[in-house]
């Protein structure tokens, strides 16, 4: 079966090729969202023109681009978006599409389809009410779910995206319901940043030990969903390495886990003006590698340091409980997105369901609060602090002592823990663009180390490193519980060609 045209190679990864491509081609959008990370509303100044759209999607295919999806604003509002889809497609790359589908009439579709669009994802973030208010415009989430409908209609491959915010928790397994009826089979959800309208709204954002009660729900859905043709699909700021992160990042492959952000590895994104960043959501400030107009697009993506932020990324780069944490060298704190937003420096990810699972255990948890608004611009965020509480929210006099440094050796750490600090907050921004570069040595020229791989403890599902003789989560040994689960498979396997023979052949 012929994989899908995202799916990553090693070859991928180790020629940090930009295999998928997400392009804001405006910044005009007919909505209003409380969340929108990019305070889309009117078009940028400065949009790149037709031809020069036509440039950039020629450069894309020579880097080895194997998907592009369209977004904004919203991309039906720029009036070339179905030449720009024609294009791409004449490239040999595929067409997607992200839409909030206010405006989405039956005609802008069956011209998208007829220039070549292949899918298109709705982003539906509630249920009526709470969507409509999120979203800014009554009527929005009906308007929404008929775009999904009429997409299908015309052949579309249909998805549905929603951001996860600290209201819809409630309504996820109504939801699920709802769009496996109006034919969706795919469903992406990330968690809501602090980034835009989302910072002036902190109230929209799920604490970090809220982790607790979402993961499960999500691998409980994860699990229903397959049984019905329908298939979650956790965004990157969504994990990590938890008991359930064998059971939706490979989508059923185990041999697939979190393996570290990929943002400028095999990832870009691209806004209206030209502006390359390694990934779409990140802050234009920290993370721009240039502009179209001035420089190439291979020179944006192989040569500046704002792209190569991770791969030069190690151990080193982590502060606060990654900088400890058993998975560190693997996972090096998770989506740059969530974090550097937060705090103004990335490498410290609270939002994490290992560590929540981890301070639990403590009886502790983490809780994010407000300290700086955010100024008002695209791509901007304010900062917040993290505090350090006891698991009911008790004042700090009530928590029980952090993990000892013998603790944290037993758990796989080889470096000190430090101790948990109340009111924790980020130092000043660091300068991304010296971030990994030796004197004299073009980002080109770096060695790019991919993450290693993990071993699953068949006691508790959880990943521990390869050479682990015991899991350091549940304790149980390794071998042996490999040996107990290999026998089930193959008990398994007999009883179902014993069955198998029992049917009738057709």
């Amino acid at each position: 079966m012929e994989k899908p045209r995202r799916f990553l190679s090693d070859d991928d990864r180790e020629a940090l090729r930009p295999v998928h491509v997400v392009w804001e081609i405006t910044l005009a959008c007919d909505l209003k969202c409380q969340h929108c990370g990019s305070r889309a509303g009117k078009r940028r100044t400065g949009e790149l023109t037709t031809e020069e759209c036509f440039d950039l999607i020629r450069q894309m295919a020579r880097l080895g681009t194997r998907e592009v999806t369209l977004i904004g604003g919203e991309a039906y509002l720029r009036r070339d978006w179905t030449e720009l889809i024609r294009e791409i497609r004449a490239q040999g790359m595929d067409c997607t599409m992200q839409t909030g589908g206010l405006h989405l009439t039956e005609e802008r579709i069956r011209q998208a389809a007829e220039a070549g669009l292949q899918a298109g994802g709705v982003s539906i973030d509630g249920l009526p009410e709470l969507h409509d208010r999120l979203r800014g415009v009554k009527g929005s989430f009906d308007a929404a779910l008929k775009a999904l409908r009429l997409m299908r209609e015309y052949g579309l491959t249909t998805s549905v995206n929603t951001q996860i915010t600290a209201p819809v928790i409630p309504q996820l397994r109504e939801l699920m319901n709802l769009f496996i009826e109006a034919g969706a089979k795919n469903w992406q959800i990330q968690l809501t940043v602090a980034m835009g309208r989302a910072a002036d709204n902190p109230e929209l954002l799920l604490q970090p030990y809220e982790l607790l009660e979402l993961m499960p729900l999500i691998a409980e859905l994860y699990r229903e969903g397959v049984g019905r043709g329908f298939l979650i699909q956790p965004g990157n700021n969504i994990g990590y390495f938890g008991p359930y992160e064998s059971v939706w990042r490979g989508s059923g492959d185990e041999r697939v886990h979190w393996s570290s952000c990929n943002a400028g590895e095999n990832t870009m994104g691209i806004e209206a003006d030209g502006t390359i960043k390694g990934c779409p959501s990140l802050p234009t400030d920290a993370y721009a590698g240039g502009n179209i107009r001035d420089l190439t697009l291979a020179d944006i993506w192989l040569k500046t340091p704002e792209l190569s932020f991770t791969r030069t990324r190690t151990v080193e780069d982590l502060w606060g409980f990654c900088r400890t944490c058993y998975y560190a060298d693997v996972c090096r704190a998770g989506c740059t997105w969530t974090t550097h937003v937060l705090f103004g420096r990335a490498g410290n990810n609270p939002y994490c369901h290992h560590r929540a699972l981890e301070l639990a255990a403590q009886g502790l948890r983490e809780r994010i609060e407000r300290v700086e608004m955010a100024p008002g611009k695209p791509f901007d965020h304010g900062r917040f602090q993290l505090l350090l509480e006891s698991i009911d929210g008790g004042a700090a006099s009530s928590m029980k002592a952090p993990l000892s440094n013998e603790d944290a050796t037993a758990r796989g750490n080889t470096k000190d823990t430090p101790a948990p600090i109340i009111a924790v907050t980020a130092q000043p921004l660091v300068q991304i663009k010296s971030a990994g570069k030796r004197a004299g040595q073009k980002v080109s020229d770096q060695a790019h180390a991919l993450p290693p791989p993990l071993a699953i403890c068949r006691g508790c599902h959880r990943y521990v490193k390869p050479d682990a003789a015991a899991c350091p989560h549940c304790g149980g040994d390794m071998a042996e519980l490999t040996r107990a689960h290999e026998k089930k498979v193959r008990t398994a396997r007999r009883a179902m060609r014993r069955l198998l023979k029992h049917l009738p052949q057709s």
